[in-house]
This record gives C-alpha cells, structure tokens and sequence, in this order.
C-alpha cells in the first residue's frame, strides 16, 4: 500500500487552525487588524468626533464670550437657539442664497466638466498637455483663486474690464451689483473646481467598456443617440459622485465670499456658513453660530444621503 505523503514527510510547522476559544490564525488577523486600526479611530474621534460634540452642546446653551453672565454653559433653554433661529429672517435668506449658490455652482461644474471631458477625451501627448493646464485652477489655494478674481473684477485694474472697455462693451464691477454679484462668486467657484469633475468623468469615459458603444454603432445609433442612451447612463453613477462631492465643497465657499464681496453688497451673498462666522466672530454669540452650523451639517448630510442612494441605483443601458 503506497505511503501518504504526510506520513513521509512530517510538517514541521502545523497550519493553526482557529479553536473554539478564538485563538486561531483568523483571531489573530482581527487582533492585528484592530490593533493597526486604534490610532487612526483615536486620532479620527479627537480632531473630527469631539468637536462635533462639543459643537453640539454648544448650540444647546447661549454660549457668549461678551456678557460675563452667560460665558458658562446653561442648559436651562436648550432649544431657545434653535427657537430663534425658525424666527430669523436673515438666516433663512442665508439659507435661500447657500442653495442658490450650491445649485448654480454643482450645475454649472458638472456641465463644464462633462464638456471639457469630452473634448479631451483621446489618448494623445497634445490632450495630455492640455488637460494638465486645465488642473491648474484645481491646485491653487482658494486664498489665492479669491484675489485673482477680486483683481478681475475690479475695474480700475482689471484687465478683463479694460480690454472690455477698449473695444466698447464697458462693464460694471459685478461684485458690487446685487443683481450679478452671486453670479460673480458661482462663475469664481466653478472656475477654480469644474476640472475636478473634468477629471472624474474623464477617467470613467476612458474605462468605458467598447462593447455597448458597437452594439449602439451597429444598430444605426448616430453620435447624439449614442451619447444620450448609452454614454451618458453609463456616466450617470461618475456624475452623481463628482456632484456629491461639489455639493459637499460648495458649502464651504467662504474663501471667495469672504475676499470678493464680504456677503455684500447687503446681504446677498451671505450664505450660511458666513453667516455663522459673522455670528460667532463679530458678535460673539457661539451658541446661536453653533445652532446655525449643527442645521448646516445636518441639511449637508440628508442632502448626501440623497445623493449615495441615488447612485446606488442599476444603471441601465437602452
């Protein structure tokens, strides 16, 4: 009878194998595993979970460094900031301009990105050129993208305004005008990051798979079928991420706003989280500048929520 070969050749190092106690090499690996991971939930909870919390019972008390009887915690009216906040007509204007702002800013990124993206869509050194000069607005700090456009729209040194002027179209200072002033900060924003969403779409057109493509081509589909029914379905799950992410970012214009127009003139361009600033740096009142910020993260979660769901769904292919 032929020998087995573990009966010949013995092992000197037996494979573990997990016991009821937990103390296998599968036991091992999570132990390990957690262990790599505690420092990044450490640090992760100090610099993002406890000024979340600390944020949170803020708003809950009338927090205000200016009146020596209320630089304390109080607890006693933990809505009275959320209360007045349902009453305030200035924030609800914050509110009406941020979404104003958000949805000119996301619409017009992901329709310039889309554009772009299908322009440089080829495998070339030129278009490779090109589009590293596109992502050029992407990588400047915000600061820096704020007086650029703050030296463009100024009509005594703006360029822009005088070549304008030269050829006799002159134009107002559109930071200065209510009506072109939010205009002025979406068309700043979108210069700065539509190359971002530029990026997302081009990348997913170049993992494209051809066969859908053919399949349309064969049948008699011309260019713009083949982009409606079958590119752009193909894009949508891309496009729907680069917009979660944009809308997510144009909350946080406060660079240009802060630059450009300082939420002026008056106050159409004060969009909510300016608004919390003014609140918490100019009067003090952190509580109510809390308050402000917790509705703010909570309206920026449910809006992602919305969106994460939305690209969760099949995409399909007609």
């Amino acid at each position: 009878m032929a020998e087995r070969i573990s009966d010949v050749i013995p092992t000197a190092h037996p494979i573990p194998r997990a016991t009821a106690g937990g103390t296998g090499w599968a036991a091992q690996q999570r132990r390990a595993f957690l262990a790599g991971l505690l420092p990044a939930l450490v640090v992760l909870a100090v610099i993002t979970l406890a000024p979340a919390v600390y944020l949170l019972v803020t708003s809950l008390t009338p927090l205000n460094l200016a009146l020596p009887e209320q630089t304390t915690w109080n607890f006693s009216r933990p809505w009275r900031n959320y209360a007045e906040l349902l009453q305030d007509e200035r924030f609800s204007n914050s509110v009406w301009v941020q979404v104003r702002l958000s949805l000119f800013t996301v619409v017009l990124q992901i329709l310039a990105g889309l554009g772009v993206a299908l322009m440089l869509n080829g495998r070339s050194r030129v278009l490779e050129a090109i589009r590293t000069t596109f992502l050029i607005p992407m990588v400047l700090p915000p600061i820096v993208v704020a007086i650029i456009w703050k030296v463009l729209y100024s009509p005594d040194i703006s360029p822009l305004h005088r070549v304008l002027a030269f050829i006799g179209l002159p134009i107002p200072s559109l930071i200065t005008s209510p009506q072109l002033a939010l205009w002025a900060i979406a068309i700043a924003d979108v210069w700065e990051w539509f190359p971002f969403t530029m990026l997302m779409i081009l990348a997913a057109l170049q993992m494209m798979p051809e066969e859908p493509l053919e399949a349309a081509r064969i049948d008699g589909a011309g260019a713009w079928q083949l982009f409606v029914w079958v590119v752009l379905p193909l894009l949508r799950p891309t496009i729907l991420v680069a917009a979660l992410f944009r809308l997510v970012d144009s909350i946080k214009a406060f660079p240009l706003i802060f630059v450009l127009t300082n939420g002026g003139p008056g106050s159409v361009t004060e969009v909510t989280n300016y608004y919390a600033y003014i609140q918490a740096f100019n009067f003090s009142y952190l509580g109510f500048a809390s308050a402000i910020t917790v509705v703010m993260v909570a309206g920026v979660f449910l809006l992602s929520a919305l969106i994460i769901k939305m690209v969760g769904k099949e995409v399909e292919v007609e």
